[in-house]
């Protein structure tokens, strides 16, 4: 499993970013980032500067949402959806885009859920809980 450091993540989507203003060839990887950065302009900014990103605190007393973490979770349900892990996440996905009629909304429907079953884990000290995870995601739906 693939654990990147805080500066990691950082470098990781601002030089994909950067790359992209440049017309560079991007990874696989760095073309799912680079889709999602395009669709929060409001998180342009934060990535032009590497070094500024790599020193910014994005804490709750900051005021301003951290685009790093914005961006994985993104990256992160991207992936889920493409291997259907945990199972019934890509149907759950599809129904809710289809019914919301915006993909990038009901990916941050699915963004709220996973918080939640990352939230539970952490307080309960449990493994994430799959099902409950594509429970939340199907509830989501009526």
């Amino acid at each position: 499993m693939f654990n990147p450091s805080k500066d990691e993540v950082r470098r990781f989507f601002c030089e994909a970013w950067a790359k992209s203003q440049s017309e560079t060839v991007l990874s696989p990887m760095e073309v799912i980032a680079v889709e999602w950065i395009r669709e929060h302009p409001e998180y342009h900014a934060d990535l032009m500067n590497l070094e500024e990103a790599l020193s910014r605190d994005y804490g709750i007393d900051s005021g301003k949402s951290n685009p790093f973490l914005h961006l994985s979770m993104h990256l992160s349900i991207e992936e889920q959806i493409s291997i259907d892990q945990p199972p019934g996440i890509r149907q759950a996905f599809a129904r809710l885009a289809q019914r919301m009629d915006s993909r990038h909304a009901a990916m941050h429907e699915v963004m709220e859920c996973l918080g939640e079953v990352l939230w539970r884990a952490q307080r309960d000290q449990q493994p994430i809980d799959g099902q409950a995870y594509v429970e939340l995601v199907m509830r989501r739906l009526a």
